[in-house]
C-alpha cells in the first residue's frame, strides 16, 4: 500500500491550494483517510478526515468552513481543498489512511504518505 500525497505549494495568504492523496494497492480498501500537518517547529496535528462509505467528515476547528476533504467517487483519491489560505496555514501536509479507523488521532492511522509543503506567505 502507497499514499501519494501531491499539491503543495507557495500561495499568498486568502488563495487557494487541493492537495490530492492517490491510494495504490490492488486490493486496498480504506476505511478512513486524514490529513495531518506538522509546521516547523510544533507537533504534529489533525487536519480533516473522512469516511469511506458515509462520506462523514471531522476537522480541525481552525479550518473548517475554509477546508473541505472529499473522495472520488472510486474512492482512489481523496482531496484536501483549502480556501482563505492563512499564514499559520503554513506546513508539510500528510495523508494518512487505516482499514479500521476513522480518526482525529494519528496514532490511528497505519498508512503514510511522504508530505507535500505549503507555504502561505502574508
Amino acid at each position: 500500500v502507497q499514499l501519494q500525497a501531491c499539491g503543495g505549494g507557495l500561495v499568498q495568504a486568502g488563495g487557494s491550494l487541493r492537495l490530492s492523496c492517490a491510494a495504490s494497492g490492488r486490493t486496498f480498501r480504506w476505511y478512513g483517510m486524514g490529513w495531518f500537518r506538522q509546521a516547523p517547529g510544533k507537533e504534529r496535528e489533525f487536519v480533516a478526515a473522512i469516511h469511506r462509505s458515509s462520506d462523514s467528515t471531522y476537522y480541525l476547528s481552525s479550518v473548517r468552513g475554509r477546508f473541505t476533504i472529499s473522495a472520488d467517487s472510486d474512492k482512489k483519491t481523496v482531496y484536501l481543498q483549502m480556501n482563505s489560505l492563512k499564514p499559520e496555514d503554513t506546513a508539510v501536509y500528510y495523508c494518512a489512511a487505516d482499514q479500521a479507523y476513522f480518526s482525529r488521532r494519528d496514532y490511528d492511522y497505519k498508512y503514510w504518505g511522504q508530505g507535500t509543503e505549503v507555504t502561505v506567505s502574508s
